[in-house]
């Protein structure tokens, strides 16, 4: 197992200071939250008082779309995202996703948001073990990464990504660490056409070909603005309730342990 750490103080904490002041509001949190509801309420259906655990959880901002589906709780690697959330109230550890401080058969359903884009190869691997270890039989994983390498830009930059997936890895490492995917979709997909021409303007304008980290898509945009795009994901939330997306700028994917 591989060991994995941050530095003291490293982008991804200057990331969560940001994430923490925009994710109440920001039109891309609110469409992401939508996204999850049919996923996390297909996962605890039927379940009497569902454990929760969610693995790289951050400012604890996902602890609270959780909560109303069963009892949850979370850890990080950094630092400032486990203060931000016991702040709020919530129990949280700080530690890694490839050592998960919890017992064999512990929970109904695992989360993991945004986070498996930022892993190195071998600590995927670890990670998708280490959920699978955690789950009881039959219990629920929930995914959610960054997709589509042409959008790599500076807020990758600024997250450390790693990759970008496409669909056939994420089937690749879920069904490895065996789980039975149930549905694998891309969404944010109506904000793709503004996104694809921000990104390759990254890449375009880059010094010497390597993109810097930024901070502007992460910042909360004028109020007609951000009421407009999220009404926008909110469309798309409606229509995600019966299909598939064919792309999109993440993806999601719901999978269940064997068992």
């Amino acid at each position: 197992m591989v060991a994995w750490r941050l530095p003291p103080f490293s982008p991804v904490d200057r990331l969560l200071e940001l994430t923490y002041r925009a994710e109440q509001s920001h039109f891309w949190f609110r469409g992401f939250r939508q996204y999850m509801q049919p996923a996390l309420a297909r996962a605890t259906a039927g379940v009497a008082d569902p454990r929760i655990l969610d693995c790289g959880c951050g400012t604890g901002s996902n602890l609270e779309m959780l909560r109303p589906y069963g009892r949850a709780v979370g850890f990080d690697l950094t630092g400032i995202g486990p203060a931000f959330a016991r702040d709020h109230g919530h129990r949280v550890a700080q530690a890694s996703i490839a050592q998960i401080p919890f017992a064999s058969g512990s929970f109904d359903l695992v989360t993991s948001f945004d986070v498996f884009q930022c892993l190195p190869d071998p600590v995927e691997r670890d990670a998708i073990s280490e959920i699978a270890r955690v789950l009881k039989p039959g219990g629920w994983l929930l995914l959610h990464v960054a997709a589509l390498e042409v959008l790599h830009g500076r807020h990758s930059v600024l997250s450390a990504e790693v990759r970008r997936y496409t669909p056939e890895r994420l089937r690749m490492i879920t069904e490895r660490g065996g789980f039975r995917i149930e549905r694998l979709t891309f969404d944010h997909a109506s904000l793709l056409p503004i996104m694809l021409p921000v990104r390759m303007w990254h890449r375009w304008a880059a010094n010497d070909g390597k993109v810097e980290a930024g901070e502007a898509e992460i910042t909360v945009p004028a109020a007609p603005i951000n009421a407009a795009l999220t009404a926008l994901v909110s469309l798309e939330a409606l229509a995600l309730r019966a299909i598939n997306m064919p792309i999109g700028s993440s993806l999601m994917c719901l999978a269940q342990k064997a068992g």
